[in-house]
């Protein structure tokens, strides 16, 4: 994804928020996805797997980000798809580390890390997402439009703050899962920084500010294995 990218402003006569509908349906399949995502990593190390390697998961973890893109940032749909948004990060941060990293692996989740950076940007910004350019495109919504009872409310604090906390405390999950070592052995600051991790959601931790919160670890969704 390209940040620097300035694309046109986009008019809210070409967007509408999901129906009702719309938004019973999308929540019943994006749930199957979650699920089949939670399923396939606690049995990666089956042979009935459909995620045995991180590569595979993080393409899984795609297709939902994809279509919790594309949700409209107008109300009622935009607390949707704030909440749907954070429901991934906890997930992909929490199981990342379940896999054990190396140079063909390494790249590709640092890259998708990236793109969650600039997709929140986009969220907290309530701007549109433009899924061909991978960028997020400004709303705007003008007077007739307020009038008419068009809007888009902005991320409340309590889930800024949540957010900032996740990716805090997913940062530092991932750089002892870079060590190779156990979560809470003393991290080695050169492995970390060749790695890029001071970089890792600096857009988005950015445009939270400076909440005066404490880091906190990602919620542990993944961290046991199914029985076979």
């Amino acid at each position: 994804m390209n940040s620097s990218e300035n694309p046109s402003p986009v008019s809210p006569s070409r967007i509408r928020p999901l129906s009702p509908k719309q938004e019973r349906r999308l929540v019943v399949f994006l749930d199957n996805e979650f699920l089949e995502l939670t399923r396939g990593y606690k049995k990666r190390s089956s042979s009935t797997s459909h995620l045995p390697i991180l590569e595979a998961y993080l393409q899984a973890a795609q297709r939902i980000l994809g279509l919790v893109l594309q949700i409209p940032p107008i109300d009622p749909s935009t607390s949707l798809r704030i909440q749907l948004l954070l429901r991934l990060t906890n997930e992909v941060l929490t199981c990342i580390p379940g896999y054990p990293p190396n140079s063909d692996n390494l790249p590709i989740a640092m890259d998708w890390l990236d793109d969650l950076d600039q997709s929140w940007v986009a969220v907290l910004q309530a701007q549109v997402w433009n899924p061909n350019e991978r960028v997020g495109e400004d709303l705007v919504v003008d007077a007739g439009d307020v009038a008419r009872g068009v809007k888009s409310t902005p991320m409340s604090q309590t889930e800024r703050t949540r957010l900032k906390s996740l990716l805090l405390g997913g940062v530092a999950t991932l750089e002892e899962w870079l060590e190779g070592k156990p979560i809470g052995v003393n991290r080695q600051v050169a492995v970390v920084e060749e790695a890029g991790l001071n970089d890792i959601f600096s857009n988005t931790l950015e445009e939270l500010g400076d909440l005066g919160i404490v880091a906190v670890e990602p919620e542990e969704l993944c961290s046991m294995d199914l029985d076979d």
